[in-house]
């Protein structure tokens, strides 16, 4: 069954500096028919003004993953890391037992434009830790590139969770197929592009639950498509 999550009905939030749109309940909105998927929590998609961004503020007990669409992410955390995420970059920070961190973008002319992502972890009151990993197009394309993973197996960021991401980039026509194990669950949320997901089309900002599959075939319907799969217990 796929069930799907079209942008035009995700919340929203607005700030003067800060448009977001939620795939799930987050701040102030709230849908109990959308609270989360399996253990994936929160899919904010946000685009943050020039010069803007979060100050210091905290988290404990979440895995926390940050996907760079456009534009650059300034991080700055607790326990010493800062660094510039690009397109490309993958950033996962495990918050454990408690974490401050910062995001900010530092341009003064242009907006980034991002995913936050946030998976429920399997271990609670860990210590915190941080890890960037940059995944260039080339080894998305055409396939399913494992972006983040229990065990930081192919060279993904490593999670605190049972759940694997995968990222890809689809040209016009051009096709993937993924293989459900199980009665694991998948997520699909469209970043760029559209695309046809066994016989759906979904186009950007689109998302969609899939339970009770064996089998999802993705083909690209425009010259650029990106999308993200989260295989799910």
């Amino acid at each position: 069954m796929i069930q799907l999550r079209p942008s035009s009905e995700r919340g929203r939030g607005n700030l003067d500096w800060l448009e977001s749109y939620f795939s799930f309940s987050f701040s102030q909105y709230y849908d109990p028919q959308h609270m989360g998927f399996s253990n994936l929590r929160v899919i904010n998609e946000d685009y943050i003004a020039p010069a803007k961004g979060f100050g210091t503020h905290g988290h404990r007990d979440m895995e926390i993953v940050t996907y760079v669409l456009e534009g650059e992410l300034e991080h700055k955390d607790s326990i010493g890391n800062g660094s510039i995420m690009r397109p490309g970059d993958v950033q996962r920070m495990s918050a454990g037992q408690g974490i401050l961190h910062s995001e900010f973008n530092p341009s003064t002319e242009n907006p980034v434009h991002l995913l936050q992502i946030w998976i429920t972890p399997n271990q609670t009151g860990i210590d915190p830790s941080y890890e960037q990993k940059f995944f260039a197009v080339e080894d998305k394309q055409g396939k399913l590139r494992l972006v983040a993973s229990p065990n930081g197996r192919d060279g993904s960021v490593t999670i605190h969770q049972n759940a694997s991401i995968y990222a890809s980039v689809l040209g016009n026509g051009e096709a993937v197929t993924h293989n459900i194990d199980g009665d694991r669950r998948v997520w699909v949320q469209v970043t760029k592009g559209h695309l046809t997901l066994n016989g759906e089309t979904l186009k950007a900002g689109d998302g969609a639950g899939i339970t009770a599959e064996k089998t999802i075939t993705f083909i690209g319907q425009a010259s650029e498509t990106e999308f993200l799969l989260f295989d799910l217990p």
